[in-house]
C-alpha cells in the first residue's frame, strides 16, 4: 500500500511539474499550494492515527453507548437501573447531591495535557508552518495568483485525503 501511495504521490508531482511548461507563475503556485494542503491533510491523518494507537495501547477507551440509544434516549431516562421503592423514601437530599457531584467531571490537567498533544503535534504544526511562509513568499515575490492558488489547494486536500485513507 505505501508502494502505491508514493508511485500515486510522484505521478502527481510529475504533472505539477509539466506545469513548468505553460509558466512558471502557473508552477508555482500549483506546487507551494498542492504540497501544503497534501502535507496538512497527510500529517493530520498520521498524528491522529497515532494518537489512536497510544490510547488504544493504553487500554484508554471510552465505552460508549450505541448510535440508536443515543438518538432514542439521550439522557439515559430509560436505562434499566435497580431502583427499590423502600430505599428512595429513605434516601436523604444531601447523598443524593454528593453522588451527583461525584459524577461531574472536573477539568483536570491530565486531560488538558491529551488534548494538546493531539493538537500539537510536529506532524500538524510544521505542514502549517509551511503554508504560511510559502504563501507569504509567493506573496512578496509578485508570484502569488490566487486563481491558480486556491483550486490548487483543492487538489492538494483531495491527494491527500485519498493517500491517508489507506495509511
Amino acid at each position: 500500500m505505501v508502494k502505491k501511495n508514493i508511485k500515486v504521490f510522484v505521478v502527481i508531482e510529475f504533472l505539477i511539474l509539466l506545469s513548468a511548461l505553460i509558466k512558471f507563475e502557473f508552477f508555482i503556485n500549483l506546487q507551494v499550494a498542492f504540497l501544503s494542503s497534501f502535507f496538512i491533510i497527510a500529517g493530520s491523518a498520521y498524528a491522529y492515527k497515532r494518537m489512536i494507537k497510544n490510547q488504544v495501547a493504553l487500554e484508554n477507551v471510552d465505552e460508549k453507548r450505541d448510535i440508536l440509544d443515543e438518538i432514542e434516549d439521550p439522557y439515559e431516562l430509560y436505562e434499566e437501573a435497580e431502583t427499590n421503592s423502600a430505599a428512595d423514601a429513605e434516601l436523604d437530599l444531601k447523598a443524593i447531591v454528593k453522588e451527583e457531584k461525584k459524577k461531574i467531571k472536573i477539568l483536570d490537567l491530565r486531560e488538558i495535557k491529551k488534548g494538546a498533544k493531539a493538537g500539537i503535534s510536529l506532524y500538524r504544526l510544521v505542514p502549517y508552518l509551511f503554508l504560511i511562509i510559502g504563501f507569504i513568499a509567493l506573496k512578496n515575490n509578485a508570484l502569488l495568483d490566487i486563481s491558480i492558488y486556491l483550486p490548487s489547494l483543492l487538489t492538494g486536500i483531495l491527494a491527500g485525503y485519498f493517500i491517508s485513507k489507506e495509511l
